[in-house]
This record gives structure tokens, sequence and C-alpha cells, in this order.
């Protein structure tokens, strides 16, 4: 009976060895789950540049087709990226209705959570160049302030 005893338990080596395979797989398991976080923010980022630029392009559309109001001389880009929520005054509409070009202004997924969405967008303005974007009058395009290059070598920077 003492020899039944003695077999039915682990030894202290073999529980020593699987908590050394169980930590082995653990440390494999991690470097993947951190690229999926990050592949997941990555989509999260190239949504949000996309919503944005495509609501630049509609307003930029309607101003130059006359339909929002629009200062004389200016290039037609919207003056921030706030004026995408708030909406412009539409032309067209005899109730002096207005036109929205966003719900809400989407947050860059790598910033700080504490930074207002609308700041954690580098603007830039039609009269800067892609290679040097600065803010100006308006907002022409958009771009992540995070530094870093993405899973795909293009820094975020130039997405």
């Amino acid at each position: 009976m003492n020899t039944a005893a003695r077999r039915s338990g682990f030894t202290l080596i073999e529980l020593v060895i699987s908590m050394a395979i169980l930590a082995l797989l653990a440390s494999m398991a991690l470097p993947l789950t951190e690229t999926l976080v990050r592949r997941s923010k990555e989509q999260e980022l190239k949504t949000s540049l996309y919503q944005i630029r495509d609501a630049i392009d509609r307003y930029k559309m309607l101003a130059d087709a006359g339909f929002l109001e629009n200062s004389t001389g200016t290039s037609g880009y919207p003056p921030s990226l706030e004026l995408l929520v708030d909406g412009v005054r539409d032309l067209r509409s005899i109730k002096g209705e207005k036109v929205y070009f966003l719900r809400r202004i989407p947050r860059d997924p790598f910033a700080d959570a504490k930074i207002p969405a609308v700041d954690t967008w580098g603007k830039r303005s039609y009269a800067s160049s892609a290679e040097d974007p600065r803010e100006g009058e308006d907002v022409f395009d958009v771009y992540s302030l995070m530094r870093g290059d993405g899973l795909n070598g293009i820094a975020y920077r130039d997405w």
C-alpha cells in the first residue's frame, strides 16, 4: 500500500518541468498577442484617417460647387476639424439647415486618452508641402502624430 500511495502523486521534478514548459509556451504567446493588439490599433488608425479625409473631401466638393458658405480667396477646405462636426450652413436650404460631415472627430488610437480627439491629429494646411506639413488657415489633410513605424514598415506619420 505504501508503494501505491507514493506513485499516485507527482514528483517535484515533474512539477518543475511542467511549470517550465508552461512558462515557455506563455513567453512564446506574449509577442503574438502584442502584435495582434498593435495590428488592431493600426487598422483603427487607417479607418480614422479615412473617415476624416473623406469628410474633408466632401466639404471641399460642396464648397467648390457653391453649396456652402465660403469666403472668396480661400482654398475651399474647412478652417478646422471641429467645423466638420458642428456643421456648415447649406446655401441650398431655405430654412438655413446645416450640412454635417462627421458625427464626432475620431481619435488617434495610439494617442494618450487624456488628450482631446481633435488634438491627437497633426493638421496640414493646403499651403504647406507634404514633406513638411504645417497648420494654417485650413485643414487640407491630417496625419498621426505617433512616432515609429507600422508593421508594414511605413512611418505612422506618412499614412
